[in-house]
């Protein structure tokens, strides 16, 4: 299930230098996917697989330079041995620990979000279009027990990637009424040179301005604390 570590990243733990460590395996479908390796089970490559004991060591080789650690995949709540590779970190590092989530293991995000220092969870539309978002695998009703956990954090950050025909800027507005003022909310940028479904590959995406626009519309609102594109 551990499919590869890379070795640093200015972006994805926020203030933090950390490395990333990808999961595979997801139970959604995102047509605008741009991990599809990570995500479909025959392009996966078995050499990759790393262990617990290889994660760590390359970790400690890491101290010093690198700060935090992401967890992201794929889905990583899938993977059975997540809790133990958390607090393995925790244990023999000195890193902070951020996880990536898509919000349909409420269970195991139990389990595993007293052991982290930043949880990111991907919301992936408006309620309203939460089927078509997910390659028909997910409900909004499903991750709402996530949001709440979430919510229950001293840091943590939800996350929209703006897809057109996806996800608009009614949809955003929409998705924060439903689920309340946030403390941080990030609208990333979409990145179509490579997706799942073909049909999104290459796709135009939103210009900058209308990101921007969407974000003062959040901040007039007041939606959220803390409010970012991230391109």
């Amino acid at each position: 299930m551990i499919r590869s570590l890379t070795g640093t990243s200015l972006i994805e733990y926020p203030g933090k230098i950390s490395s990333i460590v990808f999961i595979s395996g997801c139970n959604l479908q995102c047509p605008f996917c741009h991990n599809p390796e990570l995500v479909r089970p025959d392009m996966l490559d078995e050499e990759f697989r790393l262990t617990h004991e290889e994660i760590i060591d390359q970790l400690l080789e890491r101290e010093g330079f690198i700060e935090a650690v992401t967890i992201t995949g794929g889905e990583p709540l899938l993977y059975s041995g997540i809790a133990d590779l958390i607090q393995r970190i925790k244990l023999e590092t000195c890193l902070s620990v951020k996880v990536d989530t898509n919000g349909t293991q409420p269970r195991r995000l139990k389990e595993v979000v007293h052991h982290t220092d930043y949880v990111a969870m991907d919301i992936k539309s408006s309620p309203s279009k939460y089927l078509m978002a997910t390659g028909e695998k997910a409900v909004f009703s499903d991750i709402r027990e996530s949001i709440d956990i979430v919510k229950s954090l001293p840091v943590y950050e939800f996350r929209t990637t703006m897809v057109p025909g996806i996800v608009d800027h009614d949809d955003v507005i929409e998705l924060l009424k439903e689920i309340g003022r946030v403390k941080r909310y990030v609208l990333q940028s979409f990145h179509s040179q490579k997706t799942l479904s073909a049909e999104f590959t290459d796709m135009p995406t939103y210009p900058k301005g209308y990101l921007e626009d969407t974000v003062n519309s959040i901040k007039d609102m007041n939606l959220a604390e803390e409010v970012c594109i991230r391109l």
